[in-house]
């Protein structure tokens, strides 16, 4: 199977920017259409959902870093390029475009790379989603979140949110954002647990890097069964999770990096984490 594996380093997307650190294996994904606070169009949902599901079989890529350009993380589906053409679409093509996009988060939450959100600015819709499905949320003071659906006339569950959103926040911290489509300030954000820290704007994004590589560099097929686990384990009752935690962490105490790992504590070095 390693050898279906592929580098990620030169991947080169068409709707966003890709950037990886020397070696591969931190990625940052930047939402670069500044000009209208980087929303999304039919064409970037595509291209950021098949690329999520193409790093399941990346060699090099361990973590990803999702930011936006200039101040603002992502305002949403682009008004005049999605939300136009959806009040003149018949239902058939109404269920496909909502299917494609859960399916972002989808394919977000099953790659196995832990994924953090550098969050400034403008997080709102769809970007307020995106954040969502991230493993690890840093933000700026001046950041916005907003799950504005109802703003326009949907429901609050789009794409996960009735689900995904309460389990970060609470259940009914989550219906008020959701029934109402306000804004939810960056410290009130920190506060209920979806943001894990603040920093300032020229902060943020080395901040998120920094964790990401930390992540990289660590146990990092660990990390992968860490975040199955925490997708997996809601579904559960007491008695699965803990024998699927049992069944998980046999197979991690099976790999090297465990075995690694003991013998650089026993000769008080620092352990080299392989992912196998």
């Amino acid at each position: 199977m390693q050898a279906k594996r592929r580098p990620f380093k030169d991947f080169k997307p068409k709707h966003f920017r890709f950037e990886t650190d020397e070696d591969g294996r931190v990625a940052t994904v930047t939402l670069d259409r500044p000009e209208k606070k980087n929303p999304l169009t039919f064409e970037s949902y595509q291209e950021l959902t098949d690329m999520f599901r193409a790093l399941a079989k990346a060699s090099d890529v361990r973590a990803v870093v999702m930011t936006g350009a200039s101040g603002n993380f992502c305002s949403g589906g682009d008004v005049f390029e999605i939300i136009e053409p959806l009040t003149k679409m018949a239902m058939p093509e109404l269920i496909d475009f909502t299917r494609m996009t859960g399916d972002l988060v989808r394919q977000m939450r099953a790659c196995p790379q832990p994924i953090v959100a550098a969050v400034d600015g403008i997080c709102a819709g769809a970007g307020a989603i995106i954040a969502m499905a991230s493993d690890h949320r840093l933000a700026t003071p001046e950041a916005k979140t907003a799950f504005l659906f109802t703003r326009v006339g949907l429901a609050g569950a789009d794409m996960g949110a009735c689900g995904i959103l309460p389990r970060i926040i609470g259940q009914g911290r989550a219906a008020e954002l959701l029934f109402t489509g306000r804004v939810m300030a960056a410290a009130e954000g920190h506060a209920w647990g979806f943001y894990n820290a603040l920093h300032e704007r020229d902060a943020l994004l080395p901040a998120a890097q920094k964790f990401a590589r930390m992540l990289a560099d660590g146990p990092w097929f660990a990390h992968t069964m860490t975040k199955k686990m925490l997708d997996q384990e809601w579904a559960m009752s007491i008695d699965q999770l803990i024998e699927s935690e049992a069944q998980t962490q046999a197979i991690c105490m099976a790999t090297g990096d465990f075995r690694r790992a003991f013998e650089a504590f026993a000769a008080k070095a620092k352990p080299a984490f392989e992912g196998n």
